[in-house]
């Protein structure tokens, strides 16, 4: 008598079963956390630049500052119209910088002594402090790792500052970073150094930069 899995049926059986068996075995698609190396427990944004707040709630706090996008370098002319304006800017483009809550390096510049000082005391932020940036329906929550000193006699300390991984420019970002970045203007005339760009920036700036510690729902979404 003949078997009922022989023959061509038998081939079509072994046929399906080895491919049963090859699609268990098959690795899960690797998740974005998984593919760049970032930390699975934070939601990152998709690094799209747009405008936001940024809340400092350290004394004196700074709240709900706007930051505006704009598409340039740190500290040009149109990022210092912005400032100007006593608000906050945030390049984008070829020379680095990103949108809130992205893979890399979000950079924020103010004043500091000039057009209401709104950055005055960031220079004097301790490792640990939150930096709480609100963009669409999402809070960013960053915390300040260290502080870097940025010439901008200097091509090389620029690129450093505006690197995807701050401070070390062509390294392939896994995490979300800030840069705050005001300039060093009193520490520089302490010193003697009254040298300025044609922008008004003097030669240092000081750079507190943070790293992406988890996104929670922005409380002021929707509230007029």
């Amino acid at each position: 008598m003949r078997s009922p899995l022989s023959g061509p049926g038998a081939a079509l059986v072994a046929t399906t079963v080895a491919a049963a068996v090859a699609l268990a075995g098959a690795p899960a698609p690797a998740s974005a956390s998984a593919r760049t190396g970032s930390d699975p427990r934070v939601h990152y944004s998709s690094g799209k630049p747009r405008d936001a707040r940024l809340t400092i709630p350290a004394r004196p706090r700074i709240h709900r500052l706007l930051v505006v996008a704009y598409r340039g370098k740190t500290d040009d002319g149109p990022g210092t119209r912005i400032q100007n304006r006593g608000i906050a800017a945030a390049p984008y483009g070829p020379h680095g910088g990103i949108g809130p809550g992205g893979i890399g390096n979000y950079q924020v510049t103010a004043h500091r002594t000039a057009h209401g000082g709104i950055f005055h005391h960031t220079p004097s932020l301790k490792k640990g402090a939150k930096v709480l940036v609100d963009s669409g329906r999402w809070r960013y929550v960053y915390r300040v790792t260290r502080t870097r000193w940025v010439s901008f006699r200097s091509a090389e300390s620029l690129r450093k500052q505006r690197a995807a991984v701050p401070g070390h420019p062509g390294v392939e970002p896994r995490f979300g970073y800030i840069t705050i970045s005001t300039c060093a203007t009193p520490e520089d005339h302490a010193r003697g150094n009254y040298w300025t760009d044609r922008y008004g920036n003097p030669e240092h700036r000081i750079d507190k930069i943070g790293k992406l510690v988890r996104r929670v729902p922005n409380p002021y979404w929707h509230k007029k």
